[in-house]
């Protein structure tokens, strides 16, 4: 990299919203408390059903059984939410950052002057130039938004949540990831078919609107090399988050961060004169890029460890390989190693200094969590603390409040070996059979709080966080509930004589998150996690049901919730 090329400050801060891009797509998941993280059901149909014990029951015997408990709840459950607002505007943000890393990339920014001079000479005047790029940027975005529907419609709404818990899903993305970060770090080019490109220029060169179409067609092809690994890396944001909208959403704020400065510049040519020129800076991000895609596939290897209790990728390993993923861009970018694409870094500027710095203060800042400090400004993307074999810190919450005792008649919890490792909350004591939590509120008269979580819940994360150990909370929580988690994506086999097929989904249930995803579905009406619902002995909520929310309102909440049962 020369000298002269390190000098112009825009280079430098587009450099940097390369860097603010890691930050984007490796937090896609931190949203505000109130989001729910969802399973998409449009193709389902809610009807007056079951309590789960009963319709497990009818399976068996293979005859439905009323139940008027159950219709009581649903009517008092809330229905099931549409697509988060919240999300899908995250979802547009990280295809807008990514979408703007993708094009300061090596096969798509050195095309910007060639293609505005091309339009400015065609279109004859500036006028016509200007509607001519307009309609050039208008046909990425088309062909972007539509591959995002194509997504959408060959997976179905409704499987898109279910692949975010998927093992072969999760771990197909973890391979591909890695692959594409292989490929930004020079280990080879993922190209598509020359034919393809050779076929759709040819076509570019037809005058008026199809030819601005195959033009733009032209360099979505030549550009996916680039572009490609880019889009896995948002696009996977998107099924993470399972909305039905959001493979579209991703793929149109990526496509508006393209076409806007082709469009733009076209304008406006003579701001051209103002960019820096193509050179070394712009391997720079596709390394960094490149590093931050296999950080972020670690994230899906994670999510496959946890819904399958294999026990490998635990806390501290994916930390550990964070934090050397950290040190090696902070190398990189001081120029203490290159790859054989790069050019030398003959000196430092103080733009490339303090990115370095960042760079290592957010890998330092790791560390800690090595010896189980919490890292919350990263927690909701790692393994949970309780993954962790050594841990200093003693748990989550707040370690002045112990657990009480357990003073019913029942000592061994069902499932609590296979949910040891389950994120904790300090001095909450959990019970995973919904029966067993029914018994022992009938023993103890307390109304029981289920907590309809999942492992790769973030939004569970949060309140775990965040409002759960709170003291006014967990003190309530501690002395006026019994406590019930059920964990609806857990993979672990039921046993055979517990297997049966959903009366409202019509889907043979054979895990143990599933039975608890489908009694969430038929009893409450409701697909969402977190999900809070206050129910006495007989399975009666007792007041509407809430998702993620605030320390205040949760606090009403639970207040609402014990009145109601004392009444």
């Amino acid at each position: 990299m020369t000298s002269a090329t390190l000098r112009s400050p825009l280079k430098h801060a587009l450099l940097f919203l390369a860097i603010l891009f890691a930050v984007t797509v490796l937090a896609p998941q931190q949203v505000k408390a109130q989001t729910a993280d969802t399973v998409s059901t449009n193709d389902v149909e809610f009807t007056d059903i079951q309590t789960p014990a009963d319709s497990i029951a009818a399976a068996k015997k293979k005859a439905p059984v009323a139940d008027s408990v159950a219709k009581s709840a649903v009517n008092k459950s809330a229905p099931a939410s549409p697509d988060s607002p919240t999300n899908l505007w995250q979802l547009f943000i990280i295809g807008f950052v990514g979408g703007f890393a993708a094009f300061l990339l090596p096969c798509v920014y050195p095309m910007l002057p060639l293609t505005v001079s091309f339009f400015t000479k065609r279109g004859g005047s500036r006028a016509n130039a200007i509607w001519q790029s307009c309609l050039y940027g208008l046909s990425i975005i088309f062909i972007y938004v539509v591959f995002g529907l194509l997504i959408t419609i060959i997976f179905g709404p409704a499987a898109l949540n279910g692949l975010a818990t998927n093992g072969i899903f999760n771990f197909f993305f973890f391979l591909m990831l890695v692959v594409f970060g292989a490929s930004f770090l020079g280990a080879f080019e993922i190209t598509l078919p020359s034919s393809l490109a050779n076929k759709l220029d040819a076509n570019s060169d037809k005058g008026g609107l199809a030819g601005i179409f195959f033009m733009a067609a032209t360099l979505v092809v030549v550009s996916f090399s680039c572009t490609g690994p880019a889009i896995g890396g948002v696009l996977s944001s998107a099924f993470t988050k399972g909305d039905r909208l959001g493979p579209a959403v991703v793929m149109f704020g990526f496509s508006l961060a393209i076409a806007l400065p082709f469009t733009i510049f076209a304008m406006f040519p003579s701001a051209l004169k103002s960019l820096p020129k193509s050179g070394g800076w712009l391997n720079s991000v596709k390394v960094i890029l490149g590093f931050i895609e296999i950080a972020f596939a670690l994230k899906f290897l994670s999510n496959v460890d946890l819904a399958y209790h294999w026990n490998i990728i635990d806390r501290e390993v994916v930390l550990s390989l964070w934090i050397a993923i950290g040190i090696l861009i902070s190398l990189y970018l001081i120029g203490k190693i290159k790859f054989s694409h790069d050019s030398d870094v003959t000196h430092l500027t103080v733009t490339r200094t303090f990115i370095a710095m960042a760079m290592f203060a957010f890998t330092i800042y790791m560390v800690p969590g090595l010896w189980g400090a919490p890292l919350k400004a990263i927690s909701a993307l790692l393994p949970p603390l309780s993954t962790q074999d050594f841990d200093l810190s003693g748990g989550v919450g707040n370690g002045a409040i112990a657990t009480p005792a357990n003073t019913s008649t029942i000592k061994e919890k069902k499932y609590e070996e296979l949910f040891k490792r389950l994120p904790k909350v300090k001095g909450l004591d959990e019970w995973y059979d919904y029966d067993q939590a029914v018994e022992v509120a009938k023993q103890l008269h307390k109304p029981i709080l289920i907590d309809f979580t999942g492992w790769n819940c973030v939004n569970c994360r949060k309140m775990e966080q965040e409002v759960l150990p709170v003291p006014a909370v967990l003190t309530k929580l501690q002395n006026d509930f019994v406590i019930l988690q059920l964990v609806i994506d857990d993979k672990t086999d039921l046993p055979v004589a517990e297997q049966y097929k959903s009366t409202t989904t019509g889907k043979n249930i054979t895990t143990i998150g599933g039975k608890w995803l489908d009694f969430e579905i038929t009893k409450f009406n409701s697909n969402a996690q977190p999900y809070y619902v206050i129910i006495n002995e007989k399975g009666e909520a007792l007041v509407t049901p809430i998702g993620a929310t605030d320390v205040n309102s949760f606090i009403s909440y639970l207040d609402s919730g014990i009145a109601a049962y004392k009444k």
